[in-house]
């Protein structure tokens, strides 16, 4: 794989993993118009690790604070052992790592029972363009409806189970992780910045065990050594990339509208539909 590729490829992820855009819809897209060939299983595994190690480092306190009420180790319900900001809400929200390990579940089963066949049948203009479309919608709606009220510290069980069913459904290419969550969180009457975090809170195990599984996989068969230098350099730009795209999309939801990319969807949706209808035509 030529290293450029794996470049431009990493930033690709980087950027489309938690932006609510689709990084399926454009990790296939982008070889499609370029004409590459595919990168396969073994890169697609360095892409996953490099934005679970962005995901980590921007999150690592909210974790250790969760896991310490766990533990009963916290300082009390009060929030008064938190560091500063929204993870000061986790106290108030002792059963939060609980929450997220039940909507882990409905995201892991659809992974399990249906990602390979998504991947194989399901990466077709119409169907990535449509999806695009939809959850775009969803998302202009969820902005429309949505109390934009609740805070991290507020998130309750049914919130979790909701937001983690709608994550189900990335499985599908062009539904995007983030989108999903992001836009049932909104309808759930999270403000923008909590139905961030959250969506990225709840993405992380399931990162993680795509990482994991995808990474046994390898191990049985060996890292080819024409890709080991591509690998790293695809692990360690995706994580700069995703970590900086987590940091902007935060700051910029504190004070503004997931308009832009609702008309981003949108309008890529529509191209990806008029080129479906062409090949078909």
């Amino acid at each position: 794989m030529p290293l450029y590729q794996a470049i431009i490829l990493a930033i690709v992820q980087g950027l489309t993993e938690f932006l609510p855009v689709s990084s399926t819809a454009h990790l296939w897209l982008v070889p499609w118009i370029l004409k590459w060939k595919d990168p396969g299983l073994t890169f697609d595994v360095a892409l996953h690790a490099g934005t679970l190690v962005a995901v980590l480092l921007y999150f690592w306190r909210y974790w250790l604070e969760m896991i310490k009420m766990v533990l009963g180790m916290s300082e009390g319900s009060d929030g008064s052992s938190a560091k500063a900001g929204s993870i000061t809400l986790l106290g108030e929200n002792r059963q939060l790592f609980w929450f997220l390990v039940i909507a882990t579940i409905p995201g892991g089963i659809a992974g399990v029972l249906f990602e390979r066949a998504a991947d194989e049948q399901l990466r077709s203009p119409l169907i990535v363009g449509t999806a695009l479309i939809i959850v775009g919608l969803l998302m202009w709606a969820g902005e429309q409806m949505g109390s934009r009220e609740v805070n991290l510290g507020q998130v309750t069980l049914l919130d979790s189970i909701i937001v983690g069913t709608a994550q189900a459904f990335s499985v599908i290419p062009g539904v995007s992780r983030s989108g999903s969550t992001m836009a049932a969180g909104l309808f759930r009457g999270m403000n923008r910045e909590t139905a961030a975090r959250f969506s990225f809170l709840l993405a992380t195990p399931l990162v993680a065990g795509a990482c994991l599984k995808k990474g046994w996989e390898i191990h049985h068969h060996g890292l080819p050594a024409d890709m080991r230098l591509p690998f790293l350099v695809g692990i360690i730009v995706s994580a700069l990339v995703g970590y900086a795209v987590i940091a902007v999309l935060i700051r910029y939801l504190e004070r503004r509208t997931f308009t832009i990319f609702v008309v981003y969807r949108v309008i890529l949706g529509v191209v990806l539909l008029a080129v479906g209808w062409g090949l078909r035509h």
